[in-house]
């Protein structure tokens, strides 16, 4: 048995109550369909200025009735603190996965970037050391990695940030790491690369590159590859993510204190993501007629990114279950009735 499905037994064993920011955002309520399928108690916090009821109630239609009444929702914002202090009382386990994502929308308004994933984070930090919860684990990010120019990514060996929202995300580590050395108070970062799979937003100005493809694929629209399409992206299925949630809220102290890649080693280009798209639309009877168009690479972007998770795999025993493809396949039903049902 692996590492991941022996913690999920004992999780549904001795049920432990968990706060999840942004759970009605596309991670957040993947997290939160998880363990309620575990059986466990769920606080949920989130504002909505990304996340969706759609998804909260998407989640309810699919765990039992006695599953979810094990969840309390909560509305509002992680920059109030008396909120954060409101939404941790008697949390075990926290999965802080509020922010405000998007390297071009931090460029366009770095200010409210800063002001959620700065000050949201340092207010959550700070309320769940003061509540003395057993672990902390928040969303940290790929982007940490900046310009430095080696591949795979190893988690020791960052560059300079290139853009807003880079430096968000460094800065909840730093920060991180001086509530460890100055207060005993041990959080996990997990470098998320490219997570992707069903609930993740198609819409919208500052949409992932898999669920953006996907919904201009079915409605017959342009697809548009920023460059020559052959920057490259190790692309992670949001189940990998849930594992690595898991594992890292219920790992052992001397694990924390630690940032970790969430991601499966494997390097995708744009080109062969595209074709993979295609060839899984095909499985599902739809045929996209449309070549895609190429245009001037996007600010802020690195070229490529290639994860070395040997880190996660040695610390927290994680074992990614999907590759793109596989992740994709899985995924692509749900698009179509996501899409189809607008």
């Amino acid at each position: 048995m692996s590492p991941y499905s022996e913690i999920k037994v004992q999780l549904q064993t001795t049920p432990k109550v968990w706060l999840i920011t942004g759970v009605a955002g596309f991670i957040g309520s993947n997290l939160l369909e998880k363990l309620l399928e575990l059986n466990q108690t769920v606080v949920g916090l989130d504002n909505f200025s990304t996340g969706h009821q759609h998804n909260l109630d998407e989640v309810q239609s699919l765990v039992t009735v006695e599953q979810w009444a094990r969840f309390r929702f909560i509305e509002g914002d992680i920059r109030d603190y008396s909120v954060c202090e409101k939404v941790l009382k008697g949390v075990d386990y926290v999965l802080h996965q509020a922010a405000l994502g998007s390297v071009p929308r931090s460029i366009s308004d770095p200010i409210t970037t800063n002001a959620v994933n700065i000050t949201g984070f340092l207010n959550m930090l700070h309320a769940a050391k003061e509540e003395q919860v057993e672990s902390f684990i928040y969303a940290a990010s790929s982007s940490t990695y900046g310009d430095h120019p080696a591949l795979p990514k190893i988690e020791k060996n960052i560059g300079n940030p290139l853009s807003p929202y880079a430096v968000t995300k460094y800065v909840n580590e730093l920060y991180a790491g001086v509530y460890a050395r100055t207060y005993g108070f041990k959080a996990i970062g997990l470098r998320y690369f490219n997570v992707f799979g069903k609930r993740q937003d198609p819409n919208g100005a500052y949409a992932a590159v898999i669920p953006k493809w996907i919904a201009d694929m079915i409605m017959d629209e342009n697809v548009f590859i920023n460059g020559d399409g052959e920057t490259s992206r190790d692309f992670c299925f949001i189940e990998n993510t849930i594992q690595m949630n898991i594992l890292a809220a219920t790992a052992a102290d001397t694990a924390k204190d630690q940032v970790y890649n969430v991601a499966v080693g494997d390097r995708t280009t744009l080109n062969t993501l595209y074709g993979s798209i295609s060839e899984a639309l095909m499985a599902n009877g739809i045929e996209c007629k449309k070549l895609p168009i190429y245009r001037d690479f996007r600010a802020g972007d690195v070229r490529h990114s290639q994860a070395d998770i040997s880190k996660a795999q040695n610390a927290l025993g994680y074992q990614p279950e999907y590759k793109i493809l596989e992740g994709i396949s899985k995924a692509m039903p749900w698009y179509i009735e996501f899409l189809g049902s607008k």
